[in-house]
């Protein structure tokens, strides 16, 4: 269970970009066997617990293992898998900031969620 207010870090493996994340068939957007394969991948290394039900903040790193893709291709992917894990739904984002870096040798993903006050404000003067 989560407190009212904290940050979660965890790595996790590179997700496959949105680009085949989602097929068309028979007039329907479905899911890849590689996108279901990540989100139970997510789900297990995350482990069990309740979802947040508060808005929450995500910082993550995407470090790559080629100088190839989009950051923003994996941010969606990346959200998806959240959902159900560690928030409802990525609705529920108010803050994120990404990067992206690259270590040839350990493609990953590091991130930090936020909830309650722990979110970053801005300053807004």
């Amino acid at each position: 269970m989560f407190e009212t207010s904290g940050t979660l870090k965890f790595t996790l493996p590179v997700p496959p970009s949105a680009n085949r994340y989602w097929r068309k068939w028979q007039n329907r957007v479905v899911l890849t066997a590689e996108a279901r394969a990540y989100k139970q991948e997510v789900a297990m290394l995350l482990g069990c617990h309740i979802p947040l039900a508060c808005e929450v903040g995500i910082s993550y790193v995407w470090y790559r293992a080629r100088k190839s893709g989009d950051l923003d291709n994996r941010q969606k992917v990346l959200f998806d898998a959240l959902n159900g894990v560690i928030w409802n739904d990525d609705k529920q984002v108010c803050y994120h900031q990404a990067f992206r870096r690259d270590d040839k040798h350990n493609a990953r993903i590091v991130a930090t969620v936020f909830w309650g006050d722990a979110i970053p404000q801005l300053d807004e003067e």
